[in-house]
This record gives structure tokens, C-alpha cells and sequence, in this order.
């Protein structure tokens, strides 16, 4: 209704006609309210004499000051509860934590968890060679080959950061979940991730003061470089031979022989001697440093035809690639086998021998079952390979 009139007539027959009389002292009968799409309130004063008018007037005043007030404390209460919803949002834990995690994720891909695995087994293994007795397992000991794991940490994430960056294309077909390949990194965070954890491994390298262990970043680091960089006489990567030797070079010499020494001559103070264990672990890491050079291309046979990388799988093929390796591997196995057979240690003996025999079986069982059609199996396999390479490293020590 548009318009209401009260008047003494219409009040006492509307329905609630008590409330109406309650209001008959106040409301005269020439009073009219009318109230239009606005909430506005406004008065048709028929006569305009008398103090009834007045008290009139001050009842309609008070009434429209209660209405907009109300209305302002509702609007202002829901302005506060929607200044609030943000807020909320904004401390709880889930979202706080989500970026956190997606961040851990991307360096956790960045940084190949494989190879840093790998490394630092490595390295924890061959330094337990130096141990004569058990009071070599000392704090000194535990210091020195700490920092020797670190820096060399350090340096693989530069190592395998760098290949990324000049691979992003290749990797956009061979590995496309990784942060540089999939967008996550941009080329200028890749270069930042890896120049502060170059200038970390040799600035622990170099405060520590141990030869060996500093000489061994740094021919890790010349070797790493030349292999990804694309450079006038350098991406070695693209030629097989090389770049299966910078692999041997750093996984079967340098890890094996250099942090010997480091812990040998320099945590130690003893003379370098190159003993038995120390010599079957370097000729067996060669074999299967040169089985992770040819396999880790077979998945990538893709990419790396399209770029251009002749690896042996674009030459060769993938079967004869893969059985190659397998057939490296068995090898390396059963000369453990009879270095084992061979040794004065009865305990020795024993754990060589049956260490390496059911290693050699899972690695036969599993190469007899593995469709080559699949690039997913392949992969997987060659994970495998990479979970037998840090098992190689809990016999290692035990070889006498």
C-alpha cells in the first residue's frame, strides 16, 4: 500500500485496534504518513494549529531516527562480518601451509632425490673404509664426514639444477613435471638456485681446508659444467663416450677415491694407503657408474632424438641398451661374488656373497619381466637400478 491515512474512522476499524488506541493520543486525525520506495517518511499536515502538531512532528522524527539507525548497525555488522571472513582465512593453517608445501615440492623435483641419495650413501660408505677400529667412530670422525656430505650435497644440487636449465625444452618432452620444464621455476630462479648452492659447496669446501675434499668439488664442478653447458666445445652430453666418462669420472673415482683421502689423511692424519676395499669399491662403482650413463638415457630416447643428443639409445637402440646393461650389472655381481669367496673373513665372506647373490637375482627377475615398449616401465626399472646402486653400498664396508 502506497499511502495510509489514519483517521478516527479508519483506527477503530482496522484490525488490532488496540494497538491503534494506544497510539489515538498521539497520532491526531489530520496527521498522514506516507511512505514512498525510499524508507522515507514524510507529513501532510491538514491543520497547522495547536501543540497537537507538534507532538505529531517529534513522533515522527523519533520513529525514522530508530528505523535508520537500526538499519545502519545491520548494514555495519554485516561490513564487519565480511572485513572478518578474510582475516579468518588468512590464519588458517591450511592455507599458510599449502604454499609452503607446493615450494618443498618443486625443490624436492629440483634437486633429484635420487642422485642425492645416491651421493650421500656413497660418500658415508667408502669414508666407513677408513675406519680401522670402532674407536675411529669418533666425534672427529662424525664431524669431518658430515662436512664432506654437505659440500658434496651442495654441489650435486648445482650439478643436476644446471643440467635443467639448458634442458627445459628437452625436458618439456622427457620430463615435463619438473619445476623449470613445467613453469614453476623460471630461468632466472633456476640460475639463482643454483649459483648460491655452488658458492655453499665451495665455501664449506674452503673453510674446512681439506684438499681432497676441495679438489673433489671442484672437479665435479668443472665436470658438471662442461657436460650441461651450451658452449663452443662443450655440452659433452651430446656425445655418448664423454659423457659416460664424466659420469665414471665423478661416481666411480672422484666419490670413491677423494673422500677416502679426505678422511683418511686429513680427518685422520694417516698416510694414504689404497687397500683392498677401497680398490673393489672403485672398480665396481666403474661398472655401475657406466651402466647409470647408458641406461638414464634409455626413458629419453624421445626428447633426446628431436634435440639432437646421439646418446647410445638414439644410436643403438633401446633393447640392445638396456640388455647391455643388465649384462654389465650381472658381471659386476659375480666378480663380488668371488671377491667374496676369496676373502680370509668368515663373516666377510658370507655377507659378500649372499649380499651380492640376491641382489644379482632381483636384478635378473626384474630385467625378464619389463615390457621395453613402456616408457613408464623403463623409467621405473631404471629407478631400480638406482635403488641397487645404494644397496651396493651397505656391503662395501664389509668386504676384507
Amino acid at each position: 500500500m502506497d499511502s495510509l491515512r489514519l483517521r478516527p474512522s479508519s483506527v477503530r476499524s482496522a484490525p488490532g485496534a488496540a494497538a491503534a488506541r494506544r497510539r489515538d493520543h498521539i497520532l491526531p486525525s489530520f496527521c498522514s504518513i506516507q511512505r514512498n520506495g525510499e524508507r522515507r517518511v514524510s507529513l501532510s499536515i491538514q491543520a497547522s494549529k495547536g501543540p497537537t502538531v507538534d507532538r505529531c512532528k517529534k513522533f515522527l522524527d523519533w520513529k525514522y531516527s530508530n528505523h535508520r539507525i537500526s538499519h545502519q548497525s545491520i548494514n555495519t555488522s554485516a561490513n564487519a562480518g565480511q572485513s572478518l571472513q578474510p582475516e579468518t582465512e588468512a590464519h588458517d593453517p591450511a592455507s599458510i601451509w599449502k604454499p609452503i608445501s607446493s615450494s618443498l615440492d618443486a625443490f624436492y623435483r629440483f634437486s633429484r632425490p635420487h642422485t642425492i641419495i645416491g651421493t650421500a650413501l656413497s660418500i658415508v660408505s667408502v669414508s666407513l673404509l677408513a675406519v680401522e677400529s670402532l674407536s675411529d667412530i669418533s666425534p672427529l670422525f662424525l664431524t669431518g664426514l658430515l662436512e664432506a656430505v654437505v659440500a658434496a650435497l651442495f654441489m650435486n644440487i648445482y650439478i643436476v639444477g644446471l643440467n635443467q636449465l639448458f634442458d627445459i625444452e628437452i625436458d618439456k618432452v622427457n620430463k615435463p613435471t619438473l619445476p623449470l620444464a613445467s613453469g614453476e621455476y623460471s630461468p632466472a630462479m633456476g640460475v639463482a638456485i643454483v649459483s648460491v648452492f655452488a658458492a655453499m659447496s665451495f665455501g664449506l669446501g674452503w673453510v674446512v681446508g681439506s684438499p681432497p675434499l676441495f679438489w673433489a668439488l671442484f672437479i665435479s664442478f668443472v665436470l658438471g659444467t662442461a657436460y650441461s653447458v651450451n658452449l663452443p666445445y662443450f655440452r659433452w652430453k651430446r656425445f655418448a663416450v664423454v659423457a659416460a666418462l664424466c659420469i665414471l669420472a665423478v661416481r666411480a673415482v672422484i666419490v670413491q677415491l677423494a673422500f677416502f683421502l679426505h678422511i683418511q689423511t686429513f680427518v685422520f692424519r694417516r698416510p694414504a694407503v689404497f687397500s683392498k676395499p677401497l680398490i673393489f669399491a672403485t672398480a665396481f662403482m666403474t661398472f655401475f657408474s657406466v651402466v647409470i650413463a647408458l641406461f638414464k638415457d634409455i626413458p629419453d630416447i624421445e626428447g633426446d632424438r628431436i634435440f639432437g643428443i646421439q646418446s647410445f639409445s638414439v644410436r643403438l637402440g633401446q633393447s640392445k641398451v638396456f640388455w647391455t646393461c643388465v649384462g654389465l650389472l650381472e658381471v659386476a655381481y659375480g666378480v663380488a661374488i668371488l671377491m667374496g669367496v676369496t676373502s680370509s673373513s668368515l663373516w666377510s665372506k658370507s655377507l659378500t656373497v649372499m649380499g651380492h647373490a640376491i641382489l644379482a637375482s632381483i636384478l635378473w627377475s626384474s630385467a625378464r619381466s619389463i615390457d621395453l615398449t613402456s616408457k613408464a616401465a623403463i623409467t621405473s626399472f631404471y629407478m631400480l637400478i638406482w635403488r641397487l646402486f645404494y644397496a651396493e653400498y651397505l656391503p662395501i664396508p664389509l668386504v676384507r
